[in-house]
Order: structure tokens, then sequence, then C-alpha cells
């Protein structure tokens, strides 16, 4: 039951995260260090971050197992690119540790 739990934790935080990055995509800014460039840019997150977040959140809420370990591979799969990415880009800064730890805790509880 717990881990049900946190598996809709993470399904419904990627949702939320997604709608944010939909139609708020400049308050991402702060947190990801992505700066949208023109139209062109504000689109590419409303897309990447907005479109993909919410249709991967939703597709767990809408459908369970097995959406929740393809869910949890992908966040467990950007865990890996970007631990590997802070050491080699030199970036190990607070927004990308907090990132990391919710991606690996997401990642996990989804998988199992």
């Amino acid at each position: 039951m717990v881990l049900l739990v946190l598996k809709i934790v993470a399904a419904v935080g990627t949702l939320l995260t997604g709608i944010v990055s939909l139609v708020w995509p400049r308050s991402i800014i702060g947190f990801t260090g992505l700066e949208p460039v023109g139209g062109r840019g504000v689109t590419e997150i409303r897309a990447v971050f907005g479109g993909a977040f919410i249709g991967l959140g939703a597709v767990c809420l809408a459908l369970g197992e097995p959406a929740y370990r393809t869910l949890g591979v992908m966040y467990l799969a950007i865990a890996a690119v970007r631990a590997v990415s802070m050491v080699t880009d030199k970036s190990v800064v607070q927004s990308n540790i907090i990132s990391l730890l919710v991606e690996l805790a997401f990642g996990v509880a989804l998988v199992l």
C-alpha cells in the first residue's frame, strides 16, 4: 500500500511538473538553468518538459502497471546521465543534487 502511494505521488509530481512547464515555462529557469531564447525556446520547454511530463504522469495514473515501471526507468536513466554529467561538466550544485535525489527516489519507487 505504501509503495502504491509513492508511485501515485511520483506520477502526480511528474504531471504537475509538466503542467508548470507548460503554463509557466519561464518559471523553470531558476531551477534548471535553462533559459528559453525567443518563442522557439519557450515552445521547446512547453513541448518537452510540459508535454512529455504531462503525458507520462497521466498515463501512469490512467493505466497503472506497467506504466509506473516505464516512468521509473525514465527517471533512473535521467539520474544516471545527470550523475555522470555532474562530474564531467563540474556541475555538482544544489539544484542538480536535489534533482538527482528526486529522480533516484521516484525511479526506485516506480520500478518496484
